[in-house]
């Protein structure tokens, strides 16, 4: 006969054992979770990555945003702002609707000076391999196109670029015309990397579509040869890409992607000479 003490005994056993067995069953469907998560953040992670290498240069187009505006690498760690306080002045909205004619000496060297919130960078332009492009800057910058303008992205992962050249800040604006691809058989493109120091023009990710917006490389990238190398970054001039770089870029926009950089990169003047 079961006393009334064995039968408490016996049901406390049972209940340790239902317990034990909800404690089991949790432990599994919580690893079975956790596997699931890593494997849809691996995905996650890999897609994103692929997408960054491959389209982050694009000029975004104002008519498919969505589809032009791509992942940018992570935002490192905020860094006081390098930069200095950007000169007074407002940045033009005027756009046209054609290519200026090209009146530049094709046979004439020509520099481009961006006088930044951060410090000075000379370029030296590829006239005779790029004039429609080098032309096109002679004419924006002659009407201050690109004056008070901000560099919109940095990217700091897979690819090594300041872009800039957007009036409206945010990766879709330009001049309302488009110019051809030049150049892109540069003998400095080998392996499909573009080196520190290159100039190039961004586009839509099809062909001859460049605008206004531009990027410098400050350290090598790969990249396919779909963008106009149309010049170089000088010593002085690296060292204030440099300086830009170490200070980092922001987290992603969700509007439009673009990864800006920490410190305040502002193009107050920029000029095209002859020389």
């Amino acid at each position: 006969m079961v006393t009334q003490e064995q039968r408490k005994r016996q049901l406390a056993r049972e209940k340790f054992l239902r317990q034990q067995q909800r404690r089991t069953a949790a432990r599994r469907k919580a690893r079975m979770r956790n596997s699931v998560i890593a494997s849809v953040l691996g995905v996650i992670l890999v897609g994103s990555l692929a997408l960054y290498t491959t389209g982050v240069l694009k000029e975004d187009d104002k008519s498919n945003a969505s589809s032009e505006t791509t992942p940018s690498a992570a935002p490192t760690s905020k860094a006081p702002d390098p930069c200095g306080k950007p000169a007074a002045g407002k940045v033009k909205t005027a756009t046209w609707k054609k290519e200026p004619a090209v009146t530049i000496d094709k046979s004439a060297k020509y520099t481009m000076k961006l006088a930044t919130t951060c410090g000075e960078i000379d370029l030296a332009l590829k006239t005779s391999a790029a004039p429609h492009t080098v032309n096109s800057f002679d004419f924006l910058a002659g009407k201050g196109f690109f004056d008070h303008t901000k560099c919109h992205r940095l990217t700091t992962e897979g690819i090594y670029v300041l872009q800039c050249g957007d009036p409206t800040g945010s990766g879709s604006g330009g001049p309302g015309y488009t110019i051809p691809d030049e150049n892109l058989k540069d003998k400095s493109l080998k392996s499909n990397v573009y080196p520190a120091g290159t100039v190039a023009m961004a586009n839509t990710g099809q062909a001859h579509t460049g605008g206004s917006q531009f990027f410098l490389v400050y350290q090598d990238s790969q990249l396919p040869p779909s963008y106009t190398p149309f010049g170089t970054v000088s010593d002085s001039g690296m060292k204030v890409l440099k300086k830009i770089a170490a200070a980092g870029a922001q987290a992603a926009d969700p509007t439009t992607g673009n990864t800006a950089p920490n410190a305040t990169v502002v193009i107050n003047k920029a000029t095209v000479t002859k020389s």
